[in-house]
């Protein structure tokens, strides 16, 4: 029963195989079957001669099948009736040709696993380039999930070792793949003894095939004996280095495909084929913090362990050039042989659609394939580092940022330092070599610092200085790289070319590295591009003996290789240290909010920015207050300082001139001569001039006025410094001094006082001014005479020798007055040498210019109470003028001047009102504005104007605050791109 059960399942097995290998439908003859199958388990009598049918197909149907070796099968007695026909030749066929078959077979399996090998090989060369897989859009692997290019394709390397695949042809493999068929489960059912047995044999005769194949290659390296090994060497290193340079071929070719995708990934096509919103690059994420710890900290304090690149070298060793490498972008001043690098400049590389570059400050994009953007870039760069350096000094340790962006860009955050120097040169700060060392040294020292020591190829290692100092920093090498440029001089001039090798296996300097790497940079013209440079390098190391002589490795030359490596290198750190260094933080914030807590509980946290913003509202609420000033305020303001500003002039330079005249119609000509003088030369810029001093003080007064429990003495200096500079910048309308001038030569032309009030208002006038000018008199004559006998009696005061002789001479010279009350306002020099021999008589030396002095004070004295009791006279006389002082003794003139003067006082106090509140006080208004909006944009005005505990704990809080979600958020993403 099993034979006959077996015999079924066979001729199912070679009906199924027959039918999925040639698309044959319908039962098969038996001459078409399995030899084992029809002669073993078909039990039906066969014709005496079968014929072969005709099969539609262009091949003749063949399956490995027909070759296997033949099982020793146990036969059962066969019924009656049936007499099995033996044919014994095909077997006799199948064993001679099965030696010539094991052979290829042991070769098969032998070149099999060569050919895994050498794919292995290959592919660890390959690049890992899983961190672009975010670049290819989704189409691509909603593919890969029906097609598997990657298994495929290794599938048909390796599986070249899989022994049932050598055993079938290219149909059987088509056979074995179409693993959802009934009949392929079928078979591998039925025919696992057979295969189990197929392996046995398969393992019994590679033996042979070894020892056929170890003949064949002794005999073939008894031929190649007579090729020498050094050919050999050469050979292998050609074959090595075209393999490698083809690789590198096909790798830029993926490249160059990969950055028109990346483009219009980038660039979000309405028309495209992926609609992804793209979020924040890491790389932007990352230089966000570095900026904002930046500007936390200016200093670069330890407690930033973020990673970055530093780049360091000796003076115009390559650094810029080996940057500009790899941002693909002549963007760096060059000079010959002086120092262009004057501050660090860091510069954060990043994917983007267009190759640009722009400022953490500006919104302008630099174009970098544009020559004339890339120059201007190189102006604004040079421009910006000049600005840095303070006066006296040659570097400066203030960060310039700057990010570009481009296709094919490798991520990652570069600082390129000043290089270092050996001796100062003329034009040069004295302690510019210790101020390079500094900043140098200041970067290095974060552990987490990447140092990219660049070392100039072409002139002798030992005149090398960075090398020392990066040692100093990293002595174990955990993270410097070892960059060595120029290489292509070093190879003309260097003598032996093994101190290139020793360079860069790290034998020749006493520092470490974590890798060692040779570029070449350009020829040395400043003109170059970087294609150019690039095409250059590749062409150099393609012929370069020390390439060919194995003292460079492949991986070790091309700043292509050098930015992968260095990018992997900065990513690892990154990895490794971002969570530590926001933990930190997390501790600092804590920390300063609880100092914030206990020091300013009811306050809230308002950094500088937000301060300044307060005051600025403050400030601008207080001006907008002038406006609400009222008129008859200003006026009373702007008149009695006019007057307050004008009263001397009016009495010492017009009225006692005038007074002294004999007659009415000489007072009236002198006092209509001085005022024009004084209308067109004088009075209108001193009226200009109070005006503009009113306004400073109601504008001072508003800014300075207590505002109760409301007043925040910390924006005091703001605000004072706001008021000066806008006192500053404010200036009068030129114009108003033409239209005062005609309106106050208008006022003091009109003598006609209409009414006894005005008339009652003048005298008022008149006697207030002359009292209080009475009373700076007679305090000048006491500080002039000494106390009087009741304040010397009640004080105990004295009088000085000075202060004796002044009394006398006081005396002496008030006896003359009484004597002539109407003196004029001169002594004659006889009058001087009478009193001056009176006084000698009394035994008192006295000067004349001394007499001089007291006689002005006494005789103003004497002039201002004769004016004074003539005041009191005139209040009657508002009659006598209307009838023009016809027949009357009493002459009221200098009523009518000072009434002249009050009123131009009062039609000037309301021209400067009208001027002051319709445009002054807007214009003042505009610039306090325009100086608000000056400070806000001048962070170093801010820090000077408001500083504070208060204000700089909430200022560190802001910024740790900052620091800690951008490094939360970048984890966040880093995580997620994992």
């Amino acid at each position: 029963m099993w034979r006959a059960r077996r015999a079924a399942e066979a001729c199912k097995v070679c009906q199924s195989l027959v039918n999925a290998r040639y698309a044959v439908r319908g039962p098969l003859p038996l001459l078409r079957l399995h030899l084992i199958s029809r002669s073993l388990h078909h039990l039906r009598p066969l014709p005496a001669r079968p014929r072969r049918p005709h099969l539609p197909v262009s091949c003749q149907p063949f399956s490995s099948l027909s070759h296997l070796p033949l099982r020793r099968w146990k036969l059962s007695p066969a019924k009656p009736g049936y007499q099995p026909r033996r044919h014994f030749w095909p077997a006799r066929l199948a064993a001679r040709l099965l030696r010539l078959r094991y052979l290829l077979l042991g070769s098969a399996v032998g070149g099999g696993y060569t050919a895994k090998k050498t794919f292995d090989q290959w592919k660890d060369m390959v690049p890992d380039l899983s961190d672009y897989k975010w670049i290819v859009p989704d189409f691509v692997w909603q593919l890969d999930e029906y097609i598997d290019f990657g298994h495929t394709l290794v599938s048909e390397v390796v599986g070249a070792s899989d022994p049932l695949l050598l055993l079938g042809t290219s149909g059987e493999t088509a056979f074995r793949a179409t693993d959802a068929s009934e009949s392929d489960r079928q078979f591998k059912k039925g025919l696992l003894g057979e295969l189990i047995i197929l392996q046995q044999q398969i393992r019994e005769h590679e033996e042979e095939a070894r020892r056929a194949a170890g003949r064949y290659n002794a005999g073939y390296s008894q031929q190649k004996r007579q090729v020498s090994d050094k050919e050999k060497v050469e050979q292998l290193q050609e074959e090595l280095l075209r393999t490698q340079l083809k690789y590198q071929r096909i790798l830029e070719r993926l490249e160059k495909e990969n950055k028109e995708l990346r483009k219009l990934v980038l660039q979000k096509d309405d028309k495209g084929i992926h609609h992804r919103h793209l979020k924040k690059s890491l790389i932007d994420m990352y230089s966000e913090v570095l900026d904002v710890l930046s500007d936390y900290d200016a200093s670069y304090n330890t407690q930033d362990h973020l990673p970055r690149v530093v780049v360091v070298g000796d003076q115009s060793a390559g650094k810029t050039s080996v940057l500009e490498m790899i941002a693909q972008a002549r963007i760096f001043p060059r000079g010959s042989g002086e120092m262009m690098t004057r501050s660090p400049v860091k510069v954060t590389l990043s994917e983007g659609p267009h190759h640009v570059a722009l400022f953490k400050d500006s919104s302008r994009e630099f174009d970098l394939t544009k020559e004339e953007d890339l120059a201007a870039l190189r102006r604004e760069i040079e421009l910006r580092m000049r600005k840095n350096v303070k006066e006296g000094c040659t570097v400066s340790p203030e960060t310039i940022s700057l990010n570009v962006r481009g296709p094919g860009l490798q991520r990652m955050v570069l600082v390129d330092l000043p290089g270092v120097i050996n001796t100062v040169t003329s034009g040069m700060a004295p302690d510019t070599k210790e101020t390079i060392f500094s900043i140098s040294k200041a970067y290095m020292q974060n552990p987490n610092a990447i140092i990219l020591c660049i070392q100039d190829g072409s002139v002798d290692a030992e005149r090398s200085i960075v090398t020392d100092l990066v040692s100093q920093m990293d002595p174990h090498g955990r993270r410097t790289i070892f960059v060595l440029t120029k290489v292509d001089l070093a190879e003309k001039n260097v003598a032996s070319p093994s101190r290139i090798q020793q360079i860069i296996e790290g034998k020749l300097f006493p520092m470490k590295a974590l890798g060692y790497f040779a570029v070449v940079t350009g020829k040395g013209n400043s003109s170059e591009s970087i294609e150019a440079i690039r095409d250059y390098e590749e062409e150099f190391f393609q012929n370069s003996k020390l390439l060919k002589t194995s003292m460079l490795k492949a991986h070790q030359v091309t700043t292509r290789n050098l930015s992968l490596a260095v990018s992997d290198c900065f990513w690892k750190m990154v990895r490794e240290s971002v969570e530590q260094q926001a933990d930190s933080f997390k501790a600092t914030r804590f920390n300063l909010e609880t100092e914030w807590k206990n020091n300013f509980p009811r306050l809230r946290e308002l950094d500088r920015n937000e301060l300044f913003e307060k005051a600025k509202n403050e400030i601008l609420d207080e001006v907008i207050s002038l406006s609400q000033v009222t008129p008859k305020h200003w006026e009373e303001i702007l008149q009695q300082m006019l007057w307050e500003r004008v009263s001397t002039h009016v009495i010492e330079n017009i009225y006692l001139p005038a007074a002294q005249t004999m007659n009415s119609g000489t007072f009236n000509t002198t006092v209509d001569i001085k005022l024009k003088q004084w209308t067109d030369k004088q009075l209108p810029a001193k009226a200009v001039e109070v005006a503009w001093e009113t306004l400073q003080e109601e504008f001072s007064r508003f800014m300075t006025e207590p505002k109760g429990k409301e007043h925040d003495d910390i924006f005091d200096k703001l605000k004072q410094a706001v008021k000066e500079e806008s006192v500053k910048r404010h200036k009068w309308n030129d114009f108003a001094e033409d239209s005062l001038r005609v309106i106050q030569h208008n006022a003091l032309e009109d003598r006609s006082i209409t009414d006894k009030q005005q008339w009652d208002a003048a005298i008022f006038f008149m006697e207030e001014a002359l009292r209080g000018r009475l009373r700076d008199t007679e305090a000048v004559l006491e500080n002039m005479v000494g106390p009087d006998w009741k304040k010397r009696w009640m004080n105990w005061m004295g009088r000085t020798q000075e202060q004796s002789i002044h009394n006398e001479t006081k005396n002496e010279l008030e006896k003359m007055l009484k004597c002539n009350e109407e003196h004029p306002a001169y002594l004659a020099s006889d009058e001087i040498t009478t009193v001056r021999k009176n006084l000698e008589s009394r035994g008192v030396e006295v000067d004349p210019c001394l007499i001089k002095d007291t006689w002005h004070q006494v005789y103003r004295r004497h002039f201002l109470k004769t004016a004074l009791s003539h005041c009191n006279l005139c209040r009657r006389g508002f009659y006598y003028y209307q009838r023009h002082f016809v027949d009357s003794e009493l002459e009221c003139n200098d009523v009518v001047l000072f009434w002249r003067i009050q009123r131009m006082l009062s039609i000037t106090a309301n021209t400067l009102r009208q001027q002051l509140t319709n445009t002054e006080v807007r214009r003042l208004e505009k610039n306090v504005k325009e100086v608000l909006e000056d400070f806000a944009e001048d962070s170093e005005m801010k820090v000077k104007l408001l500083t504070g505990k208060r204000v700089q704990l909430a200022e560190d809080l802001k910024k740790v605050r900052e620091i800690q979600e951008k490094l939360d958020a970048f984890i966040d993403a880093l995580h997620q791109e994992k």
